[in-house]
């Protein structure tokens, strides 16, 4: 079953371009459901609608969350999709299982302030000048651009040589798309350059390897890591002040998504700039709209005040 399995994440990769990270959960999720079925004697040849669903059950009982339990099911569904496609099973197990509706969790909206402070901790924090320009290009592209974290991190650095207006980034699925950079991030990147290249060429002047990456590293990618990151925000969050459980490189993304609505972007263009498919994946962000029309209404409209400030009013 794991040999069948592999094969399944190799037609990922290679029809739709997905992630590794993507195919990486594919597989902790399917090897988990190939774990079930071995305990239960059963095979992808044989198993029923009703064992699958027994298998969510069992999810439940363990206290998995719903999002978790979600996403197994649309893994397995799409592995059986491949399973019968490919001709190894006539029937699709999967078909009539439907997983329960989940609400939208609205992200954490931060504030332009909130945002402000990260920026001013990202800027003066480093130990040298070098980290210091780089730790401001991380948060200033991050936050002028609002692409994800593992784009960020392996973009070339030719992308943004030349002092572009854009830059293109390759997303998810190998989608290419243009995001604009503002005057700040633009002037970040070219303060960030210079010092990453004359330490670049201080390693192959002694003989090393250059990299393509705009941040480089030692490591096994040649970049820093999305987890690097994740670490370095939460710190920043903490000496800023803020409520670093609630920081990570993915609540920046939403607040650029947030700010930009909130002044008037169309939902269009912003599901462009994120590099959204489906521009309901980008309707979430409305609930700032929303919370900006309740305010409106509560602060102004006579209706709206309370019983007593009502009554003085009439009076």
């Amino acid at each position: 079953m794991l040999k069948t399995v592999a094969l399944f994440l190799d037609s990922k990769a290679a029809e739709t371009g997905a992630a590794q990270n993507t195919l990486e959960a594919y597989a902790r999720d399917l090897k988990d459901f190939v774990t079930w079925c071995s305990a239960k004697s059963s095979s992808f040849e044989t198993i029923q609608k009703s064992e699958i669903e027994d298998y969510l059950i069992d999810l439940d009982a363990q206290g998995l969350a719903q999002s978790t339990r979600q996403r197994r099911l649309s893994a397995i569904k799409q592995f059986f999709q491949f399973y019968c496609e490919e001709g190894l099973r006539a029937d699709n197990p999967t078909l009539l299982i439907k997983g329960a509706s989940s609400k939208r969790k609205l992200p954490h909206s931060f504030s332009v302030d909130e945002v402000d402070a990260l920026l001013h901790v990202a800027q003066t924090a480093g130990k040298n000048v070098y980290e210091r320009a780089r730790d401001t290009c991380l948060m200033q592209i991050l936050y002028a651009t609002g692409m994800r974290i593992t784009e960020m991190m392996s973009l070339p650095a030719s992308a943004v040589r030349g002092t572009p207006d854009m830059i293109l980034i390759r997303g998810k699925g190998s989608k290419e798309r243009l995001v604009p950079l503002s005057p700040d991030a633009k002037t970040a990147i070219e303060t960030w350059l210079f010092h990453r290249d004359k330490k670049e060429d201080e390693r192959m002047s002694k003989g090393m390897t250059g990299s393509k990456f705009l941040f480089p590293s030692s490591g096994k990618l040649g970049h820093l890591t999305r987890h690097w990151f994740f670490q370095k925000i939460k710190q920043w969050a903490r000496e800023a002040g803020l409520n670093a459980e609630l920081i990570s490189p993915h609540a920046i993304r939403h607040a650029f998504a947030s700010h930009l609505l909130a002044n008037g972007a169309d939902l269009r263009i912003i599901q462009t700039l994120l590099g959204h498919a489906d521009v309901a994946t980008t309707e979430i962000y409305t609930h700032v709209v929303d919370e900006k029309l309740h305010v409106l209404v509560q602060d102004h409209h006579p209706l709206a005040a309370s019983p007593s400030a009502k009554k003085q009013s009439l009076d």
